[in-house]
């Protein structure tokens, strides 16, 4: 079996990756996921460190961490990504779908760990992507919107039939260009749901290394 790590923010394209690359035989044998320097709270997707360890312990991986800004994140991801190589993990497994500068950077920075990356999503439909997401019974929570795509009222609901069909036309319905972000709390590989409680729906602006500034509703989870 190929040894992997997965990129992991909790949402449900890492989750469907995820699983998509342990069905094709690869051992994955970490979960990455990448937090912000000030907080212990996961980049884009502001998930509590304590949800992403019960996620992981929910489905019997390993997780490392670590923690950068936008401006160090390329330099801590491959310093990461290099241990990784010494434990001899072959590869990567990222939930990207079409985003070719994503894909880039990501084949890149594991190029640099002598580590191939592996996107299992790459190219696929994606509407026929949440069909296989929500029939596999995995469930979750909208925890951000970008309010240049949605309103806030999106932040917070679960991520159902419903809430797609009430996505506007020019949304794409798994947030690929940054509309919204998840967190998976249950599903076919979890051995029991991940608890979690919203404390609040709050705002915020978030400048991109670009220097692009967006504003944002997150869903506070405890």
């Amino acid at each position: 079996m190929k040894k992997a790590f997965c990129s992991w923010s909790g949402g449900k394209d890492s989750c469907l990756a995820l699983q998509r690359a342990l069905r094709s035989g690869y051992d994955v044998e970490v979960l990455l996921t990448m937090f912000d320097e000030i907080e212990d709270r996961s980049r884009s997707h502001a998930v509590p460190l304590q949800l992403i360890q019960a996620q992981a312990a929910a489905l019997g991986i390993e997780l490392v961490t670590a923690q950068a800004s936008w401006q160090n994140y390329e330099r801590v991801f491959v310093e990461q990504l290099k241990t990784f190589q010494n434990r001899k993990i072959t590869h990567g497994i990222f939930g990207d779908i079409d985003l070719q500068a994503h894909r880039d950077w990501e084949e890149k920075v594991c190029a640099t760990a002598e580590i191939e990356a592996v996107l299992p999503l790459w190219s696929e439909n994606r509407r026929a992507m949440v069909e296989e997401f929500l029939a596999e019974d995995y469930q979750a929570v909208v925890v951000c919107v970008n309010e240049s795509f949605l309103d806030a009222s999106f932040c917070g609901r679960i991520f159902d039939e419903k809430f797609v069909a009430d996505l506007p036309a020019a949304v794409d319905v798994c947030g690929e260009n940054g509309e919204f972000h998840t967190f998976v709390f249950d599903g076919r590989n979890f051995k029991n749901p991940v608890n979690y409680k919203i404390a609040e729906i709050y705002r915020h602006e978030l400048e991109f290394p670009s220097g692009d500034v967006s504003k944002f509703s997150y869903a506070k989870l405890v």
